[in-house]
């Protein structure tokens, strides 16, 4: 029986790798919408003026906060915390420069490049992130900022999940192609839109799509 079990619970964790069903408030409380600006080849966002390693990408915002990872499709929040196995490859890509918070093991590390994910989380985490991503798209179109939080400041932000659900259906249109981010949204009750022809950007060594190896 206990077999049984394990199984069925594995089972569900590997159809919903992010638990998603759990939010929490993490270093990130905007007065209103951040002004985000594209990583130059790259289909990441981040925002110069928040003080976070805070980015967005494929629909969802990322921060990077106490060694966790955590993403929402709205920009204050509430986070659902993300296993490092399925954070995007292109947000592991991101180089440490545009980390506004650096933790103390990051010293020394080259500021142009990525973090040294590997080497942190170690080689079974290695195979099983490249393992999980094998096989998807190599390259990835730069998605739509949901403008319509723009509206939405501290005073009028909301908080109930179910509302920021029922909104983001209604005005965000984007389909996302990650499936770790199609799970977010199939999980938080999101419709997602329809397939949209983008602008794509030329990201750096397209052809090791999947590999979050360090870049050097």
């Amino acid at each position: 029986m206990k077999q049984i079990l394990l199984a069925a619970l594995l089972f569900v964790s590997s159809i919903f790798p992010a638990a998603a069903q759990e939010y929490y408030d993490i270093d990130v409380d905007l007065p209103q919408y951040p002004e985000m600006q594209p990583i130059p080849d790259s289909p990441v966002y981040y925002a110069p003026a928040v003080d976070s390693n805070y980015f967005f990408y494929d629909g969802m915002y990322w921060d990077y906060y106490n060694d966790r990872w955590y993403a929402s499709p709205w920009y204050n929040g509430p986070w659902s915390y993300v296993d490092p196995i399925y954070i995007p490859t292109y947000v592991l890509w991101v180089p440490i420069s545009y980390y506004h918070r650096h933790p103390g093991y990051w010293r020394g590390w080259n500021t142009n490049g990525p973090p040294h994910w590997s080497q942190h989380w170690g080689g079974d985490w290695q195979a099983r992130h490249n393992d999980y991503y094998r096989g998807s798209p190599r390259g990835n179109a730069r998605a739509p900022l949901p403008d319509y939080q723009r509206t939405y400041s501290r005073s009028n932000y909301p908080r109930a999940v179910q509302q920021q659900n029922t909104l983001h259906s209604q005005h965000y249109g984007y389909r996302p192609q990650e499936r770790v981010v199609q799970q977010h949204y199939d999980q938080r009750g999101i419709t997602q839109g329809q397939p949209q022809v983008q602008q794509r950007t030329t990201t750096a060594n397209p052809a090791s799509r999947g590999d979050s190896r360090e870049r050097r």
